[in-house]
């Protein structure tokens, strides 16, 4: 334990927080004392430090350099401050800060307007709890050089993060992230990085109403607007913006599931903060049933995700993602756009918007996994992954939102009231016109990464030459790289009757993802190739 000693008496010396120095302490002494469990939970703190990467930094709060906490947090901000110093050739840049309800985010939020004002920039800190896709809409709106949103999204309440963008808007990809990375590391002690007292300056809340002015720009004027909605926020920011919203779009009749109306870090009411979770949305769909609405519509707790659950056959069920992302986009077909629009989509998400594309005439791009590829396509009009996130207005905000999607939502569902038709009506003909594109996911959740890496490793050493009965037509590393696609670590494979396989880690949780589509004409056949696949792949990716 001498090493380790060493190494936690450094770090609780170096730590600004009292909480996470008494945490580390206790640790130390019951691991001295001879307890395995303390023990292991500080060999797991002090394994390395918390990666920034892609989606910046995300993990659980605590003490340690494996954490979320102030020392990391000010590193990272003394870090990304020096880069952008370094890379705009100028010490005055600005920064936009915005910051979630979760523990700690206030905090993270103060301590990096300290380093950017210490280091002789301009933080602009927005002055409460407010939506991810608000701080990217300000990023542009206020010119800033970049911008910082301290959430975790969806994740566990014992998780936080620290999401990064640059100045036109979009989050961060290579080389920047490396490039932060390096400078990070050349503010090995929190304790020497400066920090104002003051100076910072507070975003009035008219920026709410610039944003939601450009939100609600996504809806046609003087369409149909009689819609009962229910809306939850899962505890989150997002209530009062959306409910906002809303109403300034002309949708009067929504209805709030109050348990869940409130932002709250324990997030009390569900067992995983995200709308794609079993139960997570049970509150509303029981409100849906009680108030005979016509439309459920969730948000994660930051509210850059947007969900729907419609009544279909006597039943409520939640749209897949892939179902909304093709339902807008074939909306935004119908109502028209420009010839040189571009819709694109994560290579994990359904093929069915590339054939609504191509037979309007429109180009269609595939990117890689993650909105800070998909907002950087250019022309682009309209993307969306299947994860629930939908860019609907790339010019108002490079980043999906979870509010303006719901608006489009809103107004395609009301029109379709209008005119006697419902969501399922629209679905059915899709799949008519271009054939039924079903898709399934499910994941491999680890403790030790390391697991992940043997999956993929067998993967790749004792390749599939046939998946439930279909030859392997194709196999694509992802990792390779190609004209079309920048390295990622991946597999993707298509079977002999056109079904597509992805096996990808999680960049934000500890998982291995599997992503399956098949595309035929007679929807229960799909449905069963689809489920045999499924079955197989389970076995395939047992750890």
């Amino acid at each position: 334990m001498s090493q380790v000693y060493d190494e936690v008496s450094d770090w609780i010396a170096d730590d600004p927080d009292p909480a996470t120095r008494a945490e580390l302490v206790d640790l130390l002494e019951r691991a001295n004392a001879g307890q395995q469990d303390a023990a292991d939970e500080l060999a797991d703190r002090f394994k390395g430090l918390l990666e920034f990467g892609t989606a910046g930094l995300r993990g659980a709060l605590g003490g340690g350099p494996n954490r979320m906490n102030r020392v990391v947090v000010i590193r990272a901000a003394a870090g990304l401050t020096s880069y952008l110093q370094e890379t705009l050739g100028r010490r005055d840049v600005t920064v936009v800060i915005g910051f979630d309800a979760r523990h700690n985010s206030d905090v993270f939020a103060r301590d990096t307007a300290a380093v950017v004002t210490a280091a002789g920039g301009r933080a602009l800190v927005l002055s409460h709890p407010l939506p991810t896709p608000l701080l990217a809409f300000a990023i542009r709106f206020l010119a800033a050089d970049a911008g910082v949103m301290v959430t975790a999204s969806h994740n566990p309440p014992q998780d936080n993060g620290y999401k990064v963008y640059l100045g036109d808007g979009s989050q961060i990809v290579p080389p920047a992230d490396e490039q932060i990375a390096a400078a990070i590391d050349r503010f090995p002690r929190a304790a020497e990085v400066a920090l104002a007292q003051e100076g910072w300056e507070s975003v009035d809340d008219s920026i709410i109403d610039d944003y939601l002015a450009s939100v609600t720009s996504v809806v046609a004027e003087g369409g149909p607007r009689e819609l009962k909605i229910v809306h939850t926020a899962l505890h989150g920011v997002g209530s009062s913006t959306m409910l906002d919203a809303f109403a300034r779009a002309g949708f009067a009749d929504v209805v709030p599931v109050g348990e869940q109306q409130q932002p709250d870090p324990e997030f009390p009411t569900v067992s995983f903060p995200n709308p794609e979770e079993p139960g997570a949305i049970d509150l509303a769909l029981a409100s849906a049933r009680e108030v005979g609405a016509d439309i459920v519509i969730a948000n994660d707790p930051d509210a850059d995700r947007c969900a729907v659950a419609i009544e279909d056959s006597g039943q409520w069920r939640m749209l897949r993602g892939d179902e909304v992302g093709s339902l807008l986009g074939h909306h935004l077909v119908q109502r028209g756009v420009p010839g040189d629009a571009v819709f694109a989509n994560s290579i994990v998400s359904s093929r069915m918007l590339g054939a609504i594309a191509r037979a309007a005439g429109l180009r269609h791009e595939e990117t890689l996994t993650g909105f800070k590829w998909i907002s950087r396509v250019p022309g682009l009009r309209y993307g969306y992954e299947e994860a629930l996130g939908y860019c609907v207005d790339p010019t108002g905000v490079r980043d999906k939102d979870g509010i303006s999607a719901a608006l489009l939502v809103a107004e395609l569902a009301a029109g379709l009231k209008a005119d006697g038709r419902t969501i399922t009506d629209v679905l059915t003909e899709l799949a008519q016109t271009h054939g039924s594109h079903l898709t399934d996911s499910f994941s491999v959740r680890v403790d030790n990464l390391s697991i992940i890496g043997r999956i993929m490793d067998r993967l790749r050493a004792e390749p599939p030459s046939t998946i439930a009965g279909q030859q392997v037509s194709r196999m694509d590393d992802l990792a390779l790289g190609s004209g079309e696609l920048p390295p990622t670590e991946g597999l993707r494979y298509y079977l002999a009757d056109d079904t597509r396989i992805i096996v990808r880690p999680s960049g934000t949780e500890p998982k291995l993802k599997i992503y399956l589509e098949a595309i035929g004409s007679a929807p229960e056949e799909t449905a069963g190739r689809l489920s045999a696949v499924r079955a197989e792949m389970e076995q395939l990716t047992r750890p």
